[in-house]
């Protein structure tokens, strides 16, 4: 039986043995994590010898396992109380490790970003993916209609915002010969957002369009209220409420053009704002609300930090950042400052700089005066810490965005505890960037 997007699926959604399967990829200095004395030995077997935070060198991007399942499993106890579906956002870290854990804890699917993406995600036997973009390269829109022809059970799903875009789709579809029907929604956007129609009304004849092409089938509404707000201000939270309930207008303009052997699907919400999309559609009648956070399963010590909804509301069960620079003081030019190994190529700098957090074997870095004010390409300064890190001394960092960090690393060692005197390695997350 072919599954459509909002059906309720059956097994674990992605290619276990796949996913297995990557601890039998040798390591080498193709990976800048990994240590000589693991080079031509595979993952499983480097492993086993029980390496420690110590054996690996600077600079280092490390996760931590205890506070990534406890993200994993703090998202899906919310949003199963909230009564939602989770495709969580595959691209913050394309690592099929880490959405297996993400499906085994009850997510909907994974979404992705773009083709090379969803690509990755069928070499790993992802079986429902939702795609927050147009797809109008003919190309891949023939490599698709091959993947749904020879897959009942794959389940896709991708946006339109115009009735151009569906025009390209059917023509591109038609040549390719497609047998199944693309699911689509159609996407709404706002003033000064990013793509998404504008206004109902043109969403309205969008729609339309999407109905009048035999290779579509519309499925419902979607778009991102976060590309029209960056903060938890009065204002901010206003602008992001004002056009959730327009999507839901939306919805209810277009739930009854949707074929009725599946509920619509009415997708919004990132790692910002996703209890706000919960208060203003999670009650719409007939619809799988799906949410898109992605950011959330590594959370931060910067921006999402700050802005998260379980940081904001009182009574929730905060995320923890499980991401950790490690950079080791190389220079003391100055009494007041420290220039570490690590720079732009290891660690996220785009939505805020990292934080000095502590010296391995010494002193607590978080309350003092220390702080990284740049970053080149290698280097980061440090500025105040003085004595407290001397030259050799290794500074655990805190992150900003997961976004930007885990493209930066094909294969990310996972510790037990980043807190502990000597974390241990239990794991080794291989990313497809």
């Amino acid at each position: 039986m072919e599954q459509t997007f909002a059906s309720s699926g059956t097994g674990p959604g992605i290619a276990g043995g796949a996913v297995a399967a990557l601890a039998d990829e040798p390591l080498d200095w193709r990976f800048k994590a990994a240590p000589p004395e693991s080079w031509g030995r595979t993952v499983r077997e480097w492993l086993a010898d029980g390496p420690t935070l110590s054996s690996l060198g600077t600079p280092l991007l490390t996760l931590d396992g205890a506070a990534l399942e406890h993200n994993v499993r703090t998202m899906a106890d919310w949003c199963a109380k909230a009564g939602v579906a989770l495709a969580p956002h595959g691209k913050t870290t394309m690592a099929p490790a880490l959405w297996q854990a993400q499906l085994a804890a009850g997510s909907h699917g994974i979404t992705l970003a773009n083709l090379p993406q969803v690509r990755v995600a069928r070499a790993f036997g992802v079986q429902r993916i939702l795609l927050a973009n147009t797809l109008l390269d003919p190309a891949g829109l023939a490599w698709l209609a091959d993947e749904l022809a020879a897959d009942p059970g794959f389940a896709f799903l991708s946006w339109v915002d115009s009735a151009e875009s569906v025009r390209l789709m059917d023509e591109a579809l038609r040549a390719a010969g497609a047998e199944r029907p693309v699911e689509v929604v159609v996407e709404l956007g706002g003033p000064g957002g990013r793509t998404g129609a504008r206004g109902v009304d043109a969403a309205v004849e969008v729609a339309a369009a999407v109905l009048r092409a035999p290779t579509l089938r519309l499925a419902g509404v979607g778009g991102y209220e976060g590309a029209l707000a960056h903060d938890a201000t009065a204002d901010g939270l206003a602008v992001v409420r004002g056009y959730l309930r327009t999507l839901a207008e939306l919805h209810g303009r277009l739930a009854g053009a949707c074929p009725d052997d599946a509920p619509p699907v009415v997708t919004a919400g990132g790692s910002a704002y996703f209890d706000l999309v919960v208060e203003e559609l999670a009650g719409l009648p007939d619809a799988l609300v799906v949410l898109r956070s992605g950011a959330y399963i590594a959370h931060d010590d910067g921006f999402y930090r700050g802005i998260s909804p379980l940081a904001r509301a009182a009574g929730e069960v905060p995320f923890r950042g499980a991401l950790h620079g490690w950079a080791r003081v190389v220079s003391r030019p100055e009494p007041q400052l420290a220039l570490l190994d690590a720079g732009k190529r290891d660690l996220p700098f785009d939505e805020g700089l990292p934080e000095p957090q502590r010296v391995r074997g010494g002193a607590e870095l978080t309350g003092t005066t220390a702080r990284i004010t740049a970053l080149n390409d290698q280097h980061a300064f440090l500025r105040d810490a003085g004595d407290l890190a001397p030259i050799g001394a290794v500074l655990r960092l805190g992150v900003s965005h997961p976004c930007t960090a885990f493209d930066k690393w094909t294969a990310i060692p996972v510790l037990d505890s980043a807190d502990a005197a000597e974390p241990k390695v239990t794991g080794l997350v291989r990313t497809f960037f």
